[in-house]
């Protein structure tokens, strides 16, 4: 008996964790160094360039990992080191590109579109996953393709700026 209700106080008390979102520090697989890597300067440098921008973010299995698909740079540093969700893994690992208009997600502050797309290097190499979130004044899909376009042209460009995939890695000048 005591071992009932110790057992049911142990899944109550997990289930108040999971249901606040407490943990959320175990989303973690992967510590960033701490100099910045080029990545997150590549991000830096997109989101000041772009203000209609969100967020950006990379993704990808860090040098020296394997199956460990993370955030690795983006405009939200405290989410650097956070797992990759299945969507994310599903764009790193077959080559998809996700266009969501987020309209009916009601914990989003405000609206916003967002395309998660194969990240490229210069040599048109698909090496990993970008976030681009769009900021939009309504939902509704009359961004969709211009946003889209907007989201391929940066990616482009980006891909001009990686000479491969280990270089994201290497310390910032």
């Amino acid at each position: 008996m005591m071992i009932r209700k110790t057992m049911l106080a142990l899944a109550l008390s997990m289930g108040a964790v999971l249901a606040t979102g407490a943990g959320a520090a175990d989303n973690k697989n992967w510590t960033p160094p701490a100099q910045k890597i080029y990545a997150q300067l590549l991000s830096d440098q997109t989101m000041k360039a772009h203000p209609d921008l969100l967020s950006v973010t990379l993704h990808g299995v860090p040098p020296g990992m394997t199956e460990a698909y993370t955030m690795f740079a983006g405009s939200y540093p405290e989410r650097i080191g956070n797992a990759d969700d299945p969507d994310d893994i599903d764009v790193s690992k077959k080559g998809i590109t996700i266009v969501d208009p987020r309209w009916h997600r009601t914990k989003d502050a405000s609206p916003k579109f967002v395309v998660l797309m194969p990240m490229r290097d210069v040599h048109g190499n698909n090496i990993g996953l970008v976030v681009y979130a769009f900021k939009v004044k309504v939902a509704g899909n009359q961004y969709e393709r211009t946003l889209y376009t907007k989201a391929l042209d940066m990616r482009d460009a980006l891909a001009r700026r990686i000479p491969s995939y280990e270089a994201l890695f290497a310390p910032a000048k």
